[in-house]
This record gives C-alpha cells, structure tokens and sequence, in this order.
C-alpha cells in the first residue's frame, strides 16, 4: 500500500512532471493543479493511482478528486515535493482568464453567490427546527401546544430565520463589488442603504399596506429586502464605477473622494434605475422558475431531475443559486430542492450498484465510499470516478433522478433552505414531510441502483477498459 508522499510522486508524474505543473491548491475534496499544457497528462495513469477516485480538466485546472482529509495530506506532500502552492481564489483568477465567455460568466456568477451559501444553509436549518418544534405532536410530547409558546422565543427565532433575507442585498453587493475589483465595504454600505428603514419596506408594499414613494411621477421607490438582481447589477457597476474614479482621483483625496462619489451616484443609479428595471425582471423570471415548478403531472420534477446532474458536470448549476435564493425568499420555501436531491442520490445509488457488483478490490475501494460521497450531497467522486467513466452508470442515475424528481414534484415537497441535499437535506424537511422526502430519496436511490445492476454495469466494462 503505498503511502502519501509516493502517491503524490506517480500523481507528479502523471500529469507531466514537476515542469508540466504551474501550482497546486486544493478544496474540500480535490487537488487542484494548473498545469501548462494539458495535453501531457496520461489519464489512464491518474486514475490508476492509489486513493485517487477521478479526475477530470475543468475551469483551468486538472481536478484530482482524493475524498475529504486525504486531499490535505496528499497536498502537502505535493508541496513538499517543490511544487509551488497558491491559494484556491489565486488559481480561480488564473483560471478565469481560460473557457469560452459564457463559462467565464458562469465561473464569476458562482464566485459572487458562492460565499453566501453558507449563511442562507443556516438560515434554512433554523426554519427547519423552528418547523419541528412547532408541530403539534412534538409539542405534546412535553406536555405543550402552540398556544403555549411565548411571544418572546418566536421573536428570537424570527432573528434567526429572517436576518439573511432582510440584509440579502447587502450580502450580494457586498460579495459583487468584491468578485469585480471594488472595495467590499462600500458594497455592503450600498446594499444596506437599498434596504435601508426609511425606504418604504418591499414586503410591506407587496402586501398592499404600505405605498412606495413615487419620485417625478413614474418612478416607485421602495426598499429592496430579500432582492437579489437589483444588488448583483448595481454591485457590478459599482465596483466599475469605483476603480475608475480611483484612477482619476489624487492619492492625496482617495480616501475622501473615491468612497463619497461612489455611492454617491450609485445609490442614484439604484434607486431610480437599476432597482425599478431589475426588480420587475427579477419578478419576471421568478414567475417563469414559478410556472415550471408547477407543470402538472409531476412533468418539472421529470426534467429538472433528470437533467440535474448534467447540467452539475458542464460547470453552470450555480446560475440557479440566484433562483433558489428568490424562491426562499418570495414564496418561504424551495420546491427545486426536493427534485435536485434526487438527482443526486440517484447517482450514488448507480454508484453503490457498481461498486457491490463489481468483483474488482480497487473499484470496489472507489465506488463505495463515493456512493455515500453522494449521499452526503457531494456527487464528484461518484460521477467522475465512476458513472461516467462507465458511461450507462451515469445514464441510470439520471433516470433514477427523474423518477424521484417526478414523485418530489407530485407529492409537492418544498424546503426551508438551500444547498444541502440528501442526508444533509433531511434537516430541511423537518417541518412534517420527513416520511415522503425519504421516500423520493429511497425511489431514486433504488430505481438508478436496479437499473444499474440489470442494465448498467458488468466486469466487462472494466476488463475493455483495462485493455
């Protein structure tokens, strides 16, 4: 069994040698190396390699998926060996720069949502404890019902389940102006003065008890809390806007000039422009994700579960980061979530089924812990270590995640949060729905695991491969 340092050496090796490699870096689950020319990396070896579960060229970098921990130490044997080390947000700038404009846009609209995950995953996790203990059978089960539960402690849980909407747009300007150049604090001042409690607040104006301020006539002004376009554009052209006043303004000034013009105009623009256009737009698409979401018949389910994961391995699915955030927010819940679990699980019961199949001690090594990899919500190693390396694997996933989207989208299943899936997700159905969420699971899972082993995998597959 070799030990880290020799699998860092053949990992070297493989992709061309320590003068093929421009830096190593690393995330939660994969060693990441820019290297010079891609052509010089013998695939077929990487994947050979001990403790390697897939590998795959993307955004820039050749991805080695190694599995949570192991990828740390395999990384600092990696440099220990002479191979220059950068930061992830280093390599992503370098990677940047590579891929058609539409991935690049993709890449930049993935750095901005990104990083505010996080916060609405937690945000989601609190709606769904707060939807647990407020059900009737959990409260009898301490003597309780809900008329017994003070006033206080729902107003401590609504700080807690409401804060990151009320702010959104401060979280998404901050993390715009930071992505494009600007100086994230006045992207978040610019965010906060968008929601800020002497605008007319935008839930109290949809609700119909409060009216906007109309400015020249025609132009409504109101907060924007829980928006996400109007902040995203305005935080693009603010970060635009500020490094071009920087250059014109003297050293001696910038610090007063640069910050006071900037949001200056910019609260102008967003206000009076951006905010009113990119509001109805953003009205607009959240209608259309709306409308698809309740196709009869389970038909959105069948699609969006189906396609899920294709669209994950392209490299686009944060696009729908935005649209789940606007879910969440206008209508308190998330139906895509449902359907998107399953697609997910579906690839790590196609997974399982190989790796059980399989008579192979290696595959079987690599299949195993990359199915529950999937179960835990993270599908790289399972499909590119195994489904696709395979081919009709990934394919039976697919259609496993169509078949538990379908029943997701039937039985309507909505979410409290975001982000998390699978196992992980099952705290964000805690509200009642528990039994069918695990059921959709357990009909993706088994019907991408049945047609896997009927139809999707025999040693054969690895015997040509191997020759």
């Amino acid at each position: 069994m070799a030990n880290n340092q020799e699998i860092a050496k053949q990992i070297i090796e493989a992709v061309g040698g320590d003068e093929n490699i421009v830096s190593a870096a690393h995330c939660a689950t994969r060693l990441r190396i820019m290297v010079k020319d891609k052509e010089k990396i013998n695939q077929d070896q990487v994947e050979n390699i001990e403790k390697v579960k897939g590998a795959f060229y993307n955004s820039g970098q050749y991805q080695v998926i190694l599995g949570t921990g192991t990828v740390n130490k395999i990384y600092e044997e990696v440099t220990k060996l002479g191979i220059d080390a950068s930061s992830k947000g280093e390599q992503a700038k370098e990677a940047a720069k590579s891929g058609s404009r539409f991935q690049r846009a993709i890449r930049t609209f993935g750095d901005v949502f990104v990083p505010i995950i996080p916060a609405l995953v937690a945000t989601g996790l609190f709606m769904g404890l707060r939807g647990l203990v407020m059900q009737e059978q959990i409260l009898a089960l301490f003597g309780m019902s809900p008329e017994d539960i003070s006033q206080n402690f729902l107003l401590f849980t609504e700080i807690l389940t409401d804060t990151a909407f009320v702010f959104l747009p401060a979280l998404v300007a901050w993390s715009t102006f930071r992505v494009f150049g600007g100086s994230p604090i006045i992207g978040l001042v610019l965010g906060l003065m968008l929601v800020s409690p002497a605008l007319p607040n935008a839930w109290g104006v949809a609700g119909g008890s409060v009216e906007p301020l109309m400015f020249f006539g025609f132009i409504p002004v109101l907060g924007y809390q829980g928006s996400v376009l109007p902040a995203f554009i305005a935080g693009i052209i603010g970060a635009k806007l500020e490094k071009q006043i920087r250059k014109r303004v003297p050293d001696a000034f910038d610090l007063i000039v640069t910050p006071f013009l900037t949001l200056l105009i910019m609260i102008f623009l967003a206000l009076f422009v951006i905010g009113p256009v990119f509001h109805t737009v953003e009205d607009l698409i959240l209608r259309g994700t709306v409308a698809v979401l309740e196709w009869p018949f389970g038909i959105s389910g069948l699609l969006i579960g189906g396609l899920n994961q294709i669209i994950v391995v392209s490299g686009v699915h944060h696009v729908f980061n935005m649209l789940e955030i606007s879910l969440l927010e206008n209508l308190g819940y998330n139906p895509y979530n449902a359907i998107v679990t399953c697609a997910t699980a579906a690839q790590g019961g196609a997974a399982l089924a190989v790796g059980l199949k399989s008579k192979s001690t290696k595959l079987k090594a690599l299949a195993l812990p990359s199915s529950f990899s999937a179960f835990l919500g993270i599908t790289e190693p399972a499909i590119f270590g195994v489904n696709l390396r395979y081919g009709k694997p990934f394919i039976m996933g697919l259609i496993g995640g169509a078949v538990g989207g379908f029943f997701a989208s039937i039985f309507g299943l909505k979410a409290t949060g975001m982000a998390i899936t699978v196992i992980p997700g099952t705290l964000l159905y805690l509200n009642g729905q528990i039994l069918l969420y695990l059921l959709v699971n357990l009909i993706a899972i088994g019907t991408a695991f049945a047609l896997t082993w009927m139809f999707g995998y025999s040693d054969k597959m690895l015997k040509n491969q191997q020759q």
